[in-house]
């Protein structure tokens, strides 16, 4: 198998049938691949409706929401490509963006991660790529320091680099990744710990420790329909603000901590 897709979903059904329908339509002609669907214990249950419309995709129950990387996980286990893409329920890839990515990896071999530019729905390009951060970049981003520090922030988003190439780069927003499975089968599988956010940073940190290439490939393009909502709100009042905004503090507490905030 070329190239096992994975997808976890969690209440977005809808979403995730847009996903899939994406790819069903992408340029995939001699491509040998599955799909593995994990639902995290969602309110709306599709295991019939995935068995009716997608026949050929291999769905997991979870009995629990164990968040993203743990969801991505149970897929990976099952996996049985050469490479794992890693997809969000909100994404909807463009027919070349498969191929392209994959393309690349196969004739790269010092990389082990490529990610594509991800577009809002009106074709606007999304930040999707950035240096590893440092304690200060979180709490900068979310206060009014942000006013006074542009520069930090901007070197953290990578607004000063030509994000029109191709390059290696720190991490990459998890909502799309391709990553050859030789590469999860050395550094591991996304730590669990990180029940959201982070964890797509964490493994980026771990396969660039391995001596691979993490890159980011503007030539793959992949919608991406959502805004994270938890980045809109200041940090100092994530305890008391959405449940999303909480686990993004704790997320970059655990990174800084495991990383011994370096």
């Amino acid at each position: 198998m070329d190239i096992s897709i994975i997808i976890v979903n969690y209440n977005s059904k809808i979403k995730t049938f847009h996903c899939l329908d994406s790819i069903y339509k992408a340029d995939l002609n001699g491509i040998e691949y599955e799909i593995i669907v994990v639902d995290n214990d969602s309110r709306e249950k599709i295991n019939q409706e995935i068995k009716t419309r997608y026949s050929e995709v291999i769905f997991i129950q979870n009995n629990k929401n164990s968040g993203m990387g743990a969801g991505n996980n149970l897929g990976i286990v099952q996996a049985t490509g050469k490479n794992i893409l890693v997809l969000n329920p909100d994404t909807e890839v463009t027919a070349p963006a498969i191929r392209t990515m994959l393309d690349y990896l196969h004739a790269n071999l010092d990389v082990g991660l490529v990610g594509p530019k991800l577009l809002r729905s009106d074709r606007t390009v999304q930040e999707s790529c950035y240096r590893f951060p440092k304690i200060f970049i979180p709490i900068i981003r979310r206060t009014f320091l942000a006013k006074f520090a542009k520069n930090y922030v901007d070197d953290y988003l990578l607004k000063n680099i030509d994000l029109t190439k191709s390059q290696t780069v720190d991490w990459i927003q998890g909502s799309c990744l391709l990553i050859k499975k030789e590469v999860i089968d050395k550094v591991g599988m996304f730590d669990e710990r990180f029940f959201m956010y982070l964890e797509d940073t964490d493994l980026c940190k771990r396969i660039s420790l391995a001596g691979w290439k993490v890159v980011y490939l503007p030539t793959a393009e992949v919608f991406h329909l959502h805004e994270r909502a938890s980045a809109k709100k200041h940090w100092f009042l994530a305890p008391f603000l959405n449940k999303l905004s909480r686990i993004h503090i704790i997320s970059w507490g655990k990174y800084f901590i495991k990383w011994k905030f370096k």
